[in-house]
């Protein structure tokens, strides 16, 4: 959600900015801009409604000098998508210009105080409120920009990443984050800045992670310098970021998507490596090394989460409370934050998330710690909020996913719930030897058996075809499959824009039978375990009111296949991993039908990567 970049240093700002939008347009967005102070030191501020190719089209032959300069890309929060909200912001003086990420909840009040000073607004943004706030404060008391930033950040109820540009000193860059990330990157003699690392990695792996109230204050040919709200010095630490630009491109997929559906097998591998001996006999990970008594002592787990990272997370429920014999709750983190939850110092909170920065899910943690609850993280983004905010965790380490909708994120984080579920098993001794080896040893196979699945590739594009102009699709799945229907039904809304709903199948007689006759398609996850003759009872249901089925079935299933319009048939697996074969189908049925709808798959509207505002 929102994108910032900036640069300082020797290169031309533009073309550094352009490349950067473009790395963070899978976040989501509705328009963009730049502004950069020119060679001649004027302070341009160029915006677009739409793409980072249609601000392209707008600058044209306009003045593109520069070697400073911030740019962003807007998801509209307050006022609509058009060119006048777009960022960045001019001060009335058109001195500042100003970019930022978040929602400043108290700026309508700041807005009456500003007008009661005779200040005009030309957007209808919160953002432009905190510029014009600045500028107010500085002109009023006589101050340097960086003290009249952190007077009024101390006025800001909400979050906010920002950078800030000032004409009348072409060699800073002002930056602050608050519940919103900002990372600064480390060149040699020139600094970078942006919401993630990902427009950073192809000029400097070295970044500095921004905590919440620190300022940055940049500066040409000087050390950063780092500071909070009240002007003290902030230690900080640089890292190493492990990305390369490889991971950022297509590599000759047509989405980033479909890239990242196949990239699954060889994520999954790396997901495990390191965690599982090479004879597949034991498990490891650190973090129940490292508070194995805490963890052990948990008398009910609860994991926070939204959207795929939820269904994740009743996957995870499953494991943990058949493998280790604990209680488990899944909330919605959105739901968790505002509810008055009953958590203590007995309890294990497990939040999830690909971003490590999505806002409900880093207030439900910031909620269970002040209850005194254990915090363990799981997340996909190195450095990220999260991981910082927990005690411990796990990444799922499968590189950086481009496209709005999660695929190898969703498989990453059920590959470490079952690690982590088998570990507490193990520690716990409530999984017999017998069973644990079987589960290790088949889950080190989970990345050939997805290369298999990923062979039908073709004959799902083709099945497809026949339901591009459906209107409605139901899912249907039980026990470690209902997880699964309701992601597959989350992608192809996500991304078709067809309505989609997940049920667990023995549910659909409780109402949802209603809606099925010949013109609805119905997905069901019905691979052999414990539940597939209910599963049939189910499909059977279904045919009799002239349902079209597609099954998910286990290789060599003759009774379903004489039943269905359509099998696709999957090879056997154990069922507690089911889920990591039964969801790779229905993110390629998913992406077929919006690719043959002739959707923007990567960038579905009104979606973005990263929801880190309420």
């Amino acid at each position: 959600m929102c994108g910032i970049v900036g640069y300082i240093g020797q290169q031309k700002a533009y073309p550094v900015l352009i490349k950067g939008l473009k790395r963070l347009e899978y976040r989501g967005y509705d328009s963009a801009g730049v502004a950069m102070i020119s060679d001649n030191r004027q302070l341009n501020v160029y915006k677009a409604k739409g793409k980072v190719s249609e601000l392209e089209a707008f600058v044209g032959q306009k003045d593109l000098s520069g070697t400073i300069g911030i740019a962003h890309t807007r998801w509209a929060t307050h006022g609509e998508p058009c060119s006048l909200n777009a960022h960045p912001h001019y001060s009335s003086s058109e001195r500042l210009a100003l970019i930022h990420n978040g929602i400043i909840e108290n700026y309508a009040v700041l807005k009456e105080k500003l007008q009661a000073q005779g200040y005009t607004f030309k957007s209808s943004t919160d953002t432009e409120v905190l510029v014009q706030l600045i500028e107010y404060i500085q002109a009023k008391n006589g101050i340097d920009l960086l003290t009249a930033v952190q007077l009024a950040l101390r006025e800001v109820i909400g979050a906010y990443a920002i950078a800030i540009l000032d004409k009348d000193d072409p060699c800073q860059i002002i930056a602050a984050r608050k519940s919103s990330p900002l990372v600064v990157g480390i060149g040699n003699g020139e600094f970078f800045l942006a919401s993630d690392a990902t427009p950073i990695v192809e000029y400097t792996d070295k970044v500095i992670y921004l905590a919440d109230e620190e300022i940055a204050v940049i500066r040409r040919n000087e050390p950063l310098k780092i500071v909070n709200l009240h002007n003290m010095e902030c230690p900080h630490e640089i890292q190493t970021v492990a990305l390369n630009i490889g991971q950022l491109e297509k590599g000759g997929y047509s989405h980033f998507m479909l890239k990242e559906i196949f990239e699954q097998p060889a994520c999954i591998y790396d997901c495990m490596r390191g965690r599982i001996n090479v004879d597949n006999t034991s498990v490891v990970l650190s973090a129940v090394i490292d508070y194995r008594e805490r963890l052990l002592a948990a008398k009910r787990f609860v994991i926070v989460a939204c959207g795929t990272s939820w269904h994740a997370a009743l996957i995870g429920k499953q494991l943990i409370e058949s493998f280790c014999r604990i209680p488990v709750e899944v909330e919605y983190a959105s739901e968790f934050r505002y509810r008055d939850p009953v958590i203590d110092s007995n309890d294990v909170v497990i939040a999830i998330s690909q971003s490590g920065e999505t806002a409900d899910t880093l207030a439900a943690v910031e909620l269970a710690k002040s209850r005194g609850a254990f915090i363990y993280g799981i997340c996909n983004a190195i450095g990220s909020s999260i991981p910082r905010a927990t005690h411990t965790g796990s990444y799922i380490h499968v590189g950086p996913e481009i496209g709005v909708a999660s695929t190898k994120a969703f498989t990453g984080q059920v590959t470490v719930l079952t690690m982590l579920a088998l570990t507490l098993a193990k520690t716990r001794k409530t999984i017999d030897d017998a069973q644990f080896l079987a589960i290790v040893n088949e889950l080190s196979h989970i990345p050939d058996k997805m290369e298999e699945v990923l062979k039908l590739n073709d004959s799902i594009a083709e099945l497809a075809k026949i339901f591009t102009y459906a209107h409605n699709f139901i899912y249907l799945g039980r026990g470690y499959a209902y997880p699964v229907a309701l992601e597959g039904a989350l992608k192809l809304k996500e991304i078709s824009y067809i309505h989609a709903e997940g049920y667990p199948a023995a549910e659909m007689k409780h109402g949802p039978i209603a809606l099925i006759d010949a013109e609805m398609p119905v997905v069901v996850v019905a691979t052999r375990n414990d539940l597939y003759e209910k599963v049939l009872s189910n499909i059977q249901e279904i045919k009799a009111r002239k349902g079209k089925v597609i099954a998910l079935v286990t290789r060599g299933d003759e009774v379903i296949r004489g039943i269905a319009d359509t099998c696709i048939e999957l090879p056997e697996t154990l069922e507690c991993l089911d889920p990591l074969i039964t969801t790779v189908p229905l993110q390629l049925l998913a992406y077929h039908v919006a690719v043959c709808k002739g959707m923007d798959v990567d960038q579905p509207r009104n979606l973005a990567k990263s929801v880190t505002v309420e």
